[in-house]
């Protein structure tokens, strides 16, 4: 059965899935679509509106973690999920770390007024309150996953898992809107987002993005 993701890889959860997918080694196809303005009947697939929605054959699965988790359970091979339960929920807390809370204020607070609401053209970006989230908002997620990183460079144990993917593709939203931790007060989570945005499996996904929307990238 083919796997097709269904959604725009301007969302941090539809790259999340995306390269979630090329860690696996896993081919799928993309239908890029936008949730400000779907498809007819896409909530009849996305109840409630959001992207990404996963199909595989005739099935239907619904949010970015349990798509990626139906993933690892029909593709245990090359896991993503570490096998040790304590190791596995602190992979899944990193996710949730990333996808509920630094998400949340880089998205509503730094790329959305200030590259997303440009573009369909609405408002100009409020540049105080912008700031004030970079200033204040976000170094509190920078210091908590600086100090996650391990001496391997991986958020848990010494490869690859859910939780890097979930915060490399996070980060990809703060870098095109100019917005880069300095490796100077941050250096594990300088090097790692530098190092997983130039990797193959995401950095196919980030460079259309740039190329179409990233002028501030940095």
């Amino acid at each position: 059965m083919t796997y097709t993701v269904l959604g725009s890889m301007i969302s941090p959860f539809v790259r999340k899935v995306g390269v979630f997918l090329a860690e696996k080694g896993i081919d799928y196809v993309h239908e890029d679509v936008n949730p400000f303005g779907p498809p007819e009947g896409f909530r009849e697939i996305s109840p409630l509106g959001r992207i990404p929605v996963l199909r595989h054959g005739d099935r239907v699965i619904n949010d970015s973690s349990v798509i990626c988790r139906y993933i690892e359970n029909t593709n245990p091979d090359n896991p993503l999920y570490p096998s040790d339960p304590f190791d596995a929920a602190r992979a899944e807390w990193i996710e949730e770390y990333s996808d509920g809370g630094l998400i949340p204020v880089a998205g509503n607070k730094i790329f959305r007024p200030l590259v997303l609401a440009p573009m369909m053209g609405g408002d100009a970006p409020d540049e105080v309150a912008i700031n004030k989230a970079i200033d204040e908002d976000l170094p509190p997620f920078f210091d908590y996953l600086d100090s996650q990183i391990g001496e391997s460079g991986y958020f848990v144990g010494d490869s690859t898992t859910i939780a890097d993917i979930a915060v490399a593709s996070g980060f990809v939203s703060l870098r095109i809107a100019g917005v880069m931790p300095d490796s100077g007060k941050w250096p594990k989570l300088a090097k790692f987002i530098t190092q997983r945005h130039e990797s193959d499996h995401l950095a196919g996904i980030i460079k259309p993005l740039v190329d179409f929307i990233g002028q501030r990238w940095v």
